[in-house]
């Protein structure tokens, strides 16, 4: 087995609320790295890798030239970046990202979701230590040893390469990101990404079992419900509820 990175497509969103939900969080996204890093994708590789997932989780394209319009014209929200983290239920830990324009709003909404169920919001560090924040690369390849060539030769700083079905994972340094993703484009010229993008992966995970996997599902439910949290990052295996 691999290891566990999340798959945005694995929960690609059902409903009309839940896609609107995912559009709002594109959107949001896109924005912020529009206006902090330019509106040229081709000059944004931050902005690129979130317009192709954009389109893969079925963003419509109306969605994503309107945020890329509004980081143009300068005016607009100025979201920052947001961490938090603590000890969901069962024991579990969870780290949540956020982009907010308030927040002492979100601090409140986001630990007002460890305390309805009955858990505790932590301090920075407090869970991340438990974790590897990674630059996270999955495509369709079949030349390990190229692949790790070329990153080796960029200097890039590798933590593992996996070669499983007929797809390459790679996982490299957060701070490699940019030098990661533009090796392995100008190795393989154009890549379709599975996964792209930095994430925490758990050193070790658990599984959850009895009443803590209800209250643990409504954790994330309630967390899923803010309009400023962009990821969860956590320690347990759900299964396909994951």
């Amino acid at each position: 087995m691999g290891r566990a990175y999340q798959n945005r497509k694995e929960s690609m969103a059902k409903t009309s609320d839940m896609k609107a939900k995912v559009y709002s969080r594109y959107g949001r996204e896109i924005y912020v790295s529009a206006k902090s890093g330019g509106t040229d994708p081709s000059g944004n590789l931050t902005l690129r890798g979130l317009i192709d997932r954009a389109k893969k989780d079925q963003v419509p394209g109306h969605v994503i030239d309107k945020a890329i319009e509004k980081a143009k014209g300068g005016a607009g929200e100025d979201f920052s970046p947001a961490r938090y983290e603590g000890y969901g239920p069962g024991g579990s830990m969870a780290i949540i990202e956020c982009l907010t324009d308030n927040p002492n709003r979100t601090f409140g909404d986001v630990r007002q979701a460890f305390t309805k169920t009955k858990c505790k919001i932590g301090t920075q560090g407090s869970v991340s230590h438990m974790f590897d924040h990674l630059a996270i690369f999955v495509f369709k390849y079949d030349d390990e040893d190229a692949i790790l060539e070329a990153l080796m030769e960029a200097d890039v700083d590798v933590t593992d390469i996996e070669n499983e079905d007929g797809k390459i994972s790679v996982f490299a340094a957060n701070s490699d990101y940019f030098k990661a993703k533009q090796t392995l484009l100008d190795c393989c010229g154009e890549i379709d990404f599975e996964v792209d993008e930095i994430q925490f992966i758990a050193h070790d995970y658990s599984s959850m079992s009895g009443d803590d996997v209800e209250l643990f599902e409504r954790f994330l439910a309630m967390l899923d419900e803010l309009d400023d949290v962009q990821r969860v990052f956590h320690n347990i295996e759900l299964g396909a509820s994951d």
